[in-house]
């Protein structure tokens, strides 16, 4: 993101008036009462922006020095702060309400997927009951046409009972869908279809966002 995140965190930066996180926020259903934040780099402008609760939710913040660390370190530094169900969302993509919803409603655990696009992200494999069986990430699949992870989850405490593991061998970045995968023989994962992702990766990203949601207002 060059000059556009030397002060400010990728997940604040503004796309039609909002920042990114508050694109998200705004769309969680009512049975979410808390919001964690996983912060890092500039967290105290995220910090001073939202303080301790929003619209009624009260806030936490959990501090991830490393990012480099990974999706599944990030959960796991929430460990003691979660409890039943949960949603996990990337800071920095645009989802739709109706797909929030319908993750958040789902039985068991859940991952939204884009359909039939080319995958920037890892690659979600489904079985013929729309199951996730695998994941192959976008350092293996090479821009295949097929279903992106959106890194918009369902998930709960049990969660925990599997030990977190690497994105990849010999990575030191441990991996929140490689650590999920493991219980897909106690635990179906659905897979959702997003009727709407917006994945924000550099700065052409962020006119293609003000754009797409210019043309759905």
């Amino acid at each position: 993101m060059g000059e556009l995140t030397e002060r400010t965190p990728e997940p604040m930066l503004l796309v039609s008036g909002k920042t990114l996180i508050e694109h998200k926020l705004e769309l969680l259903p009512d049975s979410v009462d808390e919001i964690i934040f996983v912060v890092g780099y500039r967290g105290d402008v995220i910090r001073k922006h939202f303080g301790d609760s929003y619209n009624g939710k009260k806030v936490f913040y959990i501090e991830q020095e490393n990012p480099a660390g990974g999706t599944a370190q990030a959960v796991w530094f929430c460990k003691d702060l979660l409890h039943d169900k949960f949603l996990v969302m990337n800071g920095d993509n645009i989802y739709a309400a109706d797909d929030i919803a319908a993750c958040s409603h789902a039985a068991d655990w859940a991952v939204v997927v884009m359909e039939g696009q080319a995958v920037r992200t890892g690659r979600v494999l489904i079985d013929d009951k729309n199951c996730v069986v695998g994941i192959s990430e976008n350092s293996d699949h090479a821009g295949e046409v097929g279903n992106s992870n959106t890194g918009l989850y369902l998930l709960d405490t049990r969660l925990f009972h599997y030990e977190a593991i690497p994105k990849a061998v010999g990575s030191s970045e441990l991996g929140l869908p490689q650590t999920m995968l493991q219980a897909v023989k106690d635990i179906p994962i659905h897979a959702i279809p997003a009727t709407r992702w917006i994945e924000i990766k550099c700065t052409e990203d962020i006119q293609k966002a003000e754009e797409i949601l210019k043309k759905q207002a």
